[in-house]
């Protein structure tokens, strides 16, 4: 198995080397960088497994960049920033990023939240890659929802990670504590908030009523359940 590979993208020279040496003493490569620019032409020859990306950076709108990695790679998004408002976490969860840490930070947390992101998968179907279900074929490999007139779709990978949950269990109550549990994060407003983002934007992918959803149904105070018939493939 290929070592994961984390960019770093930090203006600050002793932030980036303090996450490199603790993710490459932990067994991961990397790459850093203090530019936008030379991260994204980076990206057309190298694919990551885990982006840790600043904010604050000097030539473009973290924010923005956040939201175009989410959508457009397929690699796990992680903010590391100074900006500690509950809106700012928010809006980083919305926009696509996976996780957000606040600095400072302690290295064997982003480590730690690293390890989370990579896990081993837990069920058996995880190993494949394809899904189908109610006229849908949902690709983990290019991550996109295909119509059944063949119309693409695209989500991104915190997207995904919901929407596997409910590949995984069709049919089955799926608690906030579980998603929680198996998704990582700190529990609280912020990751509940995230979650309903998440499956809103699932919901309207799949074209579903937003009075009436078919597929992904709330049980109000309990969680939800995908009532699909799901065949992977």
């Amino acid at each position: 198995m290929t070592t994961p590979l984390v960019t770093i993208l930090d203006d600050e020279p002793a932030i980036r080397t303090i996450l490199a040496d603790a993710l490459e003493e932990a067994g991961f490569r990397t790459l850093s960088f203090s530019r936008a620019s030379a991260f994204e032409a980076a990206l057309k020859t190298h694919k990551p497994d885990v982006c840790l990306v600043d904010l604050g950076l000097p030539d473009t709108d973290g924010l923005t960049l956040v939201h175009k990695l989410a959508l457009e790679q397929g690699a796990a998004v992680i903010i590391i920033s100074g900006r500690a408002q509950v809106q700012d976490r928010v809006t980083g969860l919305e926009l696509g990023a996976d996780d957000y840490i606040i600095k400072p930070f302690d290295p064997a947390e982003v480590v730690a939240r690293i390890r989370v992101r990579l896990r081993t998968p837990r069920t058996a179907t995880q190993t494949s890659q394809v899904a189908q279900f109610n006229g849908w074929t949902a690709s983990f490999d290019s991550y996109t929802l295909i119509d059944e007139n063949g119309g693409e779709t695209p989500f991104s990978h915190a997207e995904g990670e919901v929407l596997r949950l409910f590949l995984d269990a069709p049919k089955r109550l799926i608690s906030r504590a579980q998603m929680q549990e198996m998704l990582g994060g700190a529990a609280g407003d912020s990751f509940d908030r995230a979650m309903d983002v998440r499956i809103s934007r699932l919901r309207t992918k799949l074209r579903e009523d937003p009075k009436n959803p078919r597929l992904i149904k709330t049980i109000y105070g309990a969680g939800y359940i995908f009532l699909g018939d799901v065949e992977w493939t």
